[in-house]
């Protein structure tokens, strides 16, 4: 309650509105192009402002006007961007009640009678000031009668008339009328303009803010300069002149960017349990679902940016924090499964958006997201069905086709053990006891009774005629050969191995051969990969082929050729074909 003494309060987004150019944050281009315009007498007699709500379309009106009109003893009698000060007219121009500079709502004043009238006013010059100026704002509202109304006026108008338009759906108004105005889209102001600001603003009313919480509150603000001051000013009273991270974020219903990551690192290790129990707990916290899908997108987002092109593409915005997640995410996961989660996020704000629960919308999203973690990419059953050579030989992970596989989760046949004590068989039996601990005749299955493939390289022509092309490339790219005798495998995962791997080989082993198979893992380094091995022979065999002096010519003049691929002849085939 206020006294007779006490002035109403004023909210922020009023009282800190600019009042000339030089306070207009954000839109440098449209100051620059106005500054020149009056410097050189070249003054349209229309503008069209357009941009979304909350830039400073109706301010710069104002500005303008004031420009237009500006009048003090001592400065030429001229219109002028550089204010010294309050002027003749300029005080009741910012209050909105100078006789010659007439606003209207044209929301509540869209029909033709009320544009006529604007034309009849149009013909009496000004009271006191430079120019008669019309500020119509939401133009775009005007009836298709009115707009036709005001065009001839609009072309021509006297000299001392001057219109200025303001709009938020500039393709909504007539390109009759756009092409009599000079345009100007005022642009969203940036986050780091709006931290600036806000801080600013802060420091003016006496308010201590937490970096985070001005960081929140210009991302919220979505570009808009009065949005923003209108959640500065609630954030203030909430707090009663102090702004925390924590009251801002229950404020605006926003998930903590820490639990963001957090949930995104359990969604893409396969935990549906754990992601479905985040997301709860960010819901009781107060975080909106769709919200929660939203800040999800921009942090998979971010991540990205960082893969494509390094941690300094980050935004300026970030806490150093999200910054350092962020980077920590983009090298452990590529570009093609980061994209994939996008498209999902996506696609799941809109269904979430539409559907009649949004929470269980959105459950189902990071579900469908969590068991499509492990998939694999195209790029990769390209390459693991025999891809163009020297795909295969690059390490997953290493650039933006491949992929690092994310842990999955624990499955039946998979342990949270050490990789030395790793080991699993066909139907998840316990790992047998070392060597030493029991009689030589058990530590080996009896080979002439194992059923199914005598070597290794067997081991992997089985599994591809079980068409089982993500564990071929496994077996092939990312696994080092320590041991092998029929029932026993010891290998030593590589690079790109996913968690598990034994276990799955041992349990389908057995179910394709019907015979018991351990597969233990070894800490140990074994062989060269069969993969490496086989693709380092086919290109010294192609090296080898490059020697030959007919080949050498075919080379020579067509120097774009390459050799693909060597096959061996048929018998006969150097005869008949």
């Amino acid at each position: 309650m206020t006294t007779a003494n006490s002035e109403p309060y004023v909210v922020l987004a009023r009282k800190y509105r600019p009042e000339n150019f030089t306070d207009l944050i954000g839109q440098e281009a449209m100051v620059t192009t106005l500054k020149n315009a009056f410097a050189t007498d070249r003054i349209a007699q229309g503008y069209m402002l357009t941009g979304v709500r909350g830039v400073g379309k109706t301010t710069t009106a104002r500005i303008l006007a004031r420009a237009l009109n500006y009048a003090k003893e001592g400065h030429p009698d001229r219109p002028t961007v550089e204010f010294d000060g309050y002027g003749e007219h300029c005080a009741e121009i910012i209050a909105s009640r100078h006789p010659d500079v007439l606003e209207m709502d044209a929301a509540s004043n869209t029909g033709i009678d009320n544009i006529r009238e604007i034309i009849e006013s149009a013909r009496y010059k000004p009271l006191s000031a430079r120019y008669k100026v019309f500020i119509i704002d939401e133009v775009h509202m005007l009836s298709k009668g009115a707009f036709n109304a005001l065009l001839k006026t609009l072309e021509e108008p006297p000299g001392h008339v001057k219109f200025i338009f303001a709009t938020t759906e500039v393709r909504k108004v007539p390109v009759t009328v756009l092409s009599r105005c000079q345009r100007f889209d005022l642009r969203r102001v940036e986050v780091p303009v709006l931290i600036e600001h806000f801080r600013t603003i802060a420091e003016k009313e006496a308010a201590t803010a937490e970096d985070d919480a001005i960081l929140m509150i210009a991302r919220a603000a979505e570009g808009s300069v009065r949005d923003g001051l209108s959640i500065l000013d609630q954030a203030i009273a909430m707090g009663s002149g102090k702004i925390t991270t924590e009251a801002v974020r229950a404020m605006l219903g926003l998930a903590d960017r820490g639990r963001i990551f957090d949930l995104i690192d359990v969604l893409l290790s396969g935990k549906t349990a754990d992601a479905i129990n985040a997301f709860e707990a960010l819901h009781r916290d107060g975080a909106d679902p769709i919200q929660i899908l939203t800040d999800l997108a921009e942090t998979v987002h971010a991540t990205t940016r960082v893969k494509a092109a390094g941690p300094d593409a980050a935004n300026a915005a970030m806490p150093s924090e999200d910054k350092r997640r962020a980077t920590e995410l983009a090298d452990s996961l590529s570009i093609p499964l980061l994209s994939r989660v996008w498209q999902m996020l996506l696609k799941g704000n809109e269904e979430a958006g539409r559907a009649p629960n949004p929470v269980a919308a959105a459950e189902m999203v990071l579900i469908r997201i969590a068991h499509t973690a492990d998939l694999p990419t195209p790029d990769e059953v390209i390459r693991a069905l025999g891809g163009p050579p020297g795909r295969s030989a690059q390490p997953q992970g290493a650039g933006d086709g491949a992929r690092t596989p994310v842990p999955a989760a624990p499955s039946a046949h998979t342990t949270t053990e050490p990789p030395r004590a790793r080991a699993s068989a066909a139907g998840a039996d316990p790992a047998p006891p070392p060597a030493a601990a029991r009689p030589r005749a058990e530590a080996t299955p009896d080979s002439a009774a194992v059923a199914g493939p005598a070597t290794y390289e067997a081991v992997i022509e089985l599994v591809s005629q079980q068409r089982d092309a993500m564990l071929k490339l496994h077996l092939e790219d990312h696994v080092s050969l320590v041991s092998f005798e029929p029932g026993r495998i010891e290998i030593h995962p590589l690079d790109g191995a996913p968690k598990g791997l034994a276990g799955e080989l041992g349990e389908k082993l057995g179910k394709w051969t019907g015979a018991r198979w351990v597969v233990t893992v070894s800490n140990q380094m074994g062989a060269t990969p069969i993969g490496e091995v086989r693709r380092a022979a086919k290109q010294a065999e192609i090296a080898e082929i490059k020697e030959n002096p007919a080949v050498a010519a075919v080379l020579k003049a067509f120097p774009d050729a390459r050799i693909a691929e060597v096959k061996p002849l048929k018998p006969g085939g150097d005869g008949d074909n």
